[in-house]
């Protein structure tokens, strides 16, 4: 099995990484773009084929370690 969790800075936290690509995206021309919003993606490979146990875990570790929960959220995804 594989986990993917996208790992991004809330909304309402203010993100200096992505305003600098969006203002570098707008100075080469590219002018519609409302805003960026930079994170962290992960695959982990998993053993083992319970899906629910691997969720459970996954969601315990991208809460406790991987994220932080104060000013990121996070989307987990077994496949």
């Amino acid at each position: 099995m594989k986990a993917k969790i996208i790992i991004t800075p809330k909304k309402a936290v203010l993100d200096p990484q992505g305003k600098t690509v969006q203002q570098a995206l707008e100075h080469m021309g590219y002018r519609d773009i409302q805003a960026v919003h930079v994170g962290k993606y992960l695959e982990i490979e998993l053993a083992g084929s319970d899906r629910e146990a691997a969720r459970k875990a996954m969601e315990e570790a991208s809460h406790k370690f991987l994220s932080n929960p104060v000013i990121e959220d996070y989307q987990l995804v077994i496949e």
